[in-house]
């Protein structure tokens, strides 16, 4: 598995590309429960409404139509959230209006921002995602384990289809959590945040001479949909609750849809319909 687009060679006619957290490691929820949340309680100081901040964090984060949002929209949402709510919280504009204009949401783009303003929020942000990163390599490194069903179905992909990871989460970790549970061998490529956005990264592997029909999104969230839709590709989503479901049904159903053709149509709506109400 190479970890650098400039590597990837392509070999087959078919690409499926795999978000990782909620996706194909079971990861997402404890990251967001022991560290997205509980760091920006310490950060930002607000034990004062650590559980109503909380509760607000893992709704925009995990279950809501949000899910799977970048960690620094996240905060922002958060905030946004709690202000609506009349709590007061401490101010974000500086930290809000790079999470909304930078081209990379990043710590090493958090970085080059702060190396040209020298802008105390900025720091805050960055000290708060190191502390994440810190967080999830120390404490939670063990409790990682690949979704039920997503080894076998990314096997079944890479048979037929060149594999793509494209995910927003911190590449270094994605990388680590893949080798360790031996996902990396049905991969070709790993995307991580680094490498861009998810509809980024899309469109520059579509480049590499993936027709739209053949080149397949693996997600469970919003933003993994969205993706798909800006580079006119087709979706598969995997439904929060019902993993192993999502990962046996692509495997014994939408794949070989995927490979004949009658993927687009009336199956996508069907499987976005479904993907939708499953989000409250």
């Amino acid at each position: 598995m190479k970890d650098n687009i400039k590597e990837f060679v392509k070999t087959k006619d078919f690409l499926v590309c795999v978000d990782s957290d909620g996706c194909a490691m079971d990861t997402m929820g404890v990251k967001h429960e022991e560290a997205f949340g509980p760091r920006a309680v310490d950060v930002w100081e607000l034990h004062h409404i650590k559980d109503r901040f909380l509760k607000v964090w893992n709704d925009i984060n995990l279950y809501t139509r949000t899910r799977g949002i970048n960690r620094f929209k996240g905060v922002v949402a958060t905030f946004e959230a709690l202000e609506k709510e009349g709590i007061e919280m401490p101010d974000i504009t500086s930290f809000k209006k790079w999470a909304e204009t930078t081209n990379e949401l990043s710590n090493p783009s958090l970085e080059r921002a702060i190396a040209e303003t020298n802008d105390e929020q900025l720091k805050k942000a960055l000290e708060w995602s190191h502390a994440v990163n810190r967080t999830i390599e120390e404490e939670l490194a063990g409790n990682d384990k690949p979704v039920e069903g997503a080894k076998e179905g990314l096997a079944a992909a890479n048979n037929v289809a060149d594999v793509a990871i494209v995910s927003s989460a911190n590449g270094a970790a994605v990388l680590d959590e893949w080798t360790r549970h031996e996902l990396n061998v049905h991969v070709d490529v790993m995307l991580g945040q680094e490498a861009g956005t998810k509809a980024y990264c899309i469109e520059q592997l579509k480049k590499f001479g993936y027709e739209n029909t053949r080149v397949l999104m693996i997600g469970d969230a919003p933003g993994d949909l969205s993706a798909a839709e800006v580079n006119d590709v087709l979706y598969y989503p995997i439904l929060v609750g019902k993993e192993k479901f999502s990962w046996d049904r692509f495997q014994n159903e939408a794949l070989a849809k995927f490979l004949d053709g009658s993927f687009a149509g009336e199956y996508q709506e069907q499987l976005i319909k479904e993907f939708n109400d499953n989000l409250k």
